[in-house]
């Protein structure tokens, strides 16, 4: 019998749902889950890991991840004017460093700044200690990131916003701040939100500096716990944990992405 083609769209569609339904079950059902649960779902484990996983681990998680925002957002809009500048210098100079710190891995660029700052400038600190170097360290990969997001909205508005601003007497620094910057960031802010879900992941890498009880973060405090029970349940959460953060972010880009759609 020859199908009429909505038919053949719903039997496919119905097959698609069969097959899937099929693996899930299969997964369910082929997995050996004690052996799920004492690797990964101890009890135990979980509640010795609170309070101290919510109050210090992800507190510090957080503190490193604006901290390091804070910093990338105002470098990053800094070397977005120097990217778009009509003085040569300041573009190959903001070119060049958005290309290199691009290039590097924010590992490296942390290392750096923890061991190599104070070894070049012995007889100063970084403000903040600990806090302060993983908020540079970070801040200065995220800059390179945001510059190019934050120039892309810059160059998004349109030219008559400028040239209306300029026919009024305002000079090109104040239609800047005034008009063009706070229309731009409007734009970029669903681009700038994933890059602050990056970045609370990249808070992981604060190992390198040799953080201690009271500076620990997520990643650290899960893996530590992991080599004292030896158990993989101390990751599992701390992957919960980073969630509670990366999902809020998430639904709040989709949002603005939606209210920016319907603007438009």
């Amino acid at each position: 019998m020859k199908l009429r083609r909505r038919q053949r769209e719903r039997l496919s569609l119905g097959l698609q749902y069969l097959v899937f339904i099929a693996i899930i079950a299969t997964v369910i059902f082929a997995a050996d889950w004690d052996r799920l649960k004492d690797a990964f779902f101890r009890v135990d484990i979980i509640k010795s890991m609170f309070p101290t996983i919510i109050t210090v681990a992800l507190r510090n998680t957080i503190l490193y991840t604006l901290g390091a925002f804070a910093f990338g957002l105002v470098f990053g809009t800094i070397l977005a004017l120097m990217r778009l500048s009509r003085v040569a210098p300041y573009r190959w100079v903001a070119t060049a460093y958005i290309e290199l710190f691009r290039g590097l891995p924010a590992l490296l660029v942390l290392f750096l700044v923890g061991y190599g700052v104070p070894i070049a400038f012995p007889e100063r600190e970084i403000p903040g200690g600990v806090f302060g170097s993983i908020a540079i360290g970070l801040g200065l990969t995220a800059a390179a990131y945001m510059a190019e997001t934050i120039r892309a909205g810059i160059q998004a508005v349109p030219k008559g916003q400028m040239e209306a601003a300029r026919t009024l007497g305002m000079s090109h620094f104040t239609a800047m701040r005034t008009i063009v910057i706070p229309q731009a960031f409007r734009i970029v802010i669903p681009p700038l939100t994933n890059e602050l879900i990056l970045l609370t992941k990249d808070s992981s890498l604060a190992y390198v500096l040799g953080v201690t009880a009271q500076t620990i973060e997520v990643t650290k405090f899960g893996r530590d716990m992991l080599n004292d029970r030896v158990n993989a349940t101390p990751l599992l959460v701390a992957g919960l944990a980073y969630l509670v953060i990366t999902l809020p972010l998430s639904q709040v880009v989709r949002r603005l992405e939606l209210r920016y759609a319907k603007a438009r």
